[in-house]
């Protein structure tokens, strides 16, 4: 629809009084957060080409795998190097808006892009070692799940491993200086596939999130290695006011080779000791020690 085309559906409309309310609207919000005045949408990190540059880091990391159809073995590495090149560019330019806004005008143009410079050539140059931690997420997933045929097969069909690596990359992101970057980046893989990682969370090696949907953890979450989740489990905040400070540690620490199941939800700064097992639908609010499994009542058969 044209602009005179759309001109002329509002005055059959009649939407005058629309159009008036929602600017009304937009200048009451504005006047209330005076960042969004002052900057605009315009300076905001663009979702929707973050999603295509995840969309050509997945194939940056996976050329063979999750790159298009056309790379074989014989042009993976030209294919890598052109696409990289491509995808840097577009995330420098995202950056470089998380910085201009995060400034609200109390930096330069030239220190807004050395850092977003900064922050892209520190990225690149850890993209080797992303990718070192993702092979061994998906072999963690292929080890773990007697369901897979090849680790081939968990990359391609698992959901909990595109969201691993959106998070791998998020995460990195995040702790070099673009944190609202990380955020939408995680954000694209939540609703992608129904996994909610937040970017500032510490994950160790060789993760694995079976099923995955519904699975949260918090940003503060310290998470050792070869621990496995499984569907709908939550690593939360306490519950009550957040006054008392957003970024103190909140959410739980879960040491290595824990596995927990299905629907439990685990909340606070507790810690779930090396070795545990923490059964389904359960909710645990205080610190587990080492080797413990914990585990609902047993259900009971009754009778008709």
């Amino acid at each position: 629809m044209g602009v005179e085309q759309g001109r002329g559906m509002s005055g059959y409309w009649q939407l005058d009084d629309v159009l008036s309310g929602l600017k009304t609207a937009r200048d009451r919000w504005r006047d209330a957060h005076p960042r969004n005045r002052e900057h605009g949408s315009a300076v905001f990190p663009a979702r929707r080409t973050l999603q295509e540059v995840m969309e050509i880091l997945c194939g940056v990391l996976f050329p063979l795998r999750l790159g298009p159809s056309y790379v074989r073995a014989d042009n993976e590495d030209a294919y890598v190097a052109e696409t990289l090149e491509n995808g840097l560019s577009h995330l420098y330019g995202q950056i470089r808006r998380e910085l201009g806004y995060s400034a609200m005008g109390g930096a330069d143009d030239a220190a807004v892009d050395a850092e977003a410079r900064r922050i892209i050539g520190a990225f690149a140059h850890d993209l080797p070692a992303i990718r070192a931690m993702l092979d061994g997420d998906v072999e963690a997933a292929f080890a773990s799940d007697p369901a897979a045929r090849s680790v081939d097969e968990v990359l391609l069909c698992y959901p909990s491993l595109l969201a691993i690596i959106h998070y791998r990359v998020s995460a990195r992101l995040h702790r070099l200086g673009a944190p609202l970057v990380a955020r939408i980046i995680g954000e694209i893989a939540h609703t992608r596939t129904g996994i909610d990682i937040h970017p500032g969370a510490t994950i160790g090696r060789n993760f694995f999130i079976d099923h995955g949907t519904g699975v949260v953890i918090g940003e503060t979450a310290l998470i050792g290695d070869r621990v496995r989740l499984h569907q709908s489990v939550t690593l939360g905040g306490p519950v009550g006011p957040i006054e008392e400070g957003r970024s103190r540690p909140r959410h739980p620490v879960i040491e290595d080779d824990v596995v927990i199941y299905a629907g439990a939800t685990l909340l606070g700064r507790i810690t779930i000791g090396a070795r545990s097992i923490v059964g389904g639908n359960l909710w645990v609010t205080e610190t587990v020690p080492p080797d413990s499994r914990l585990e609902a009542s047993p259900p009971r058969a009754i009778a008709g």
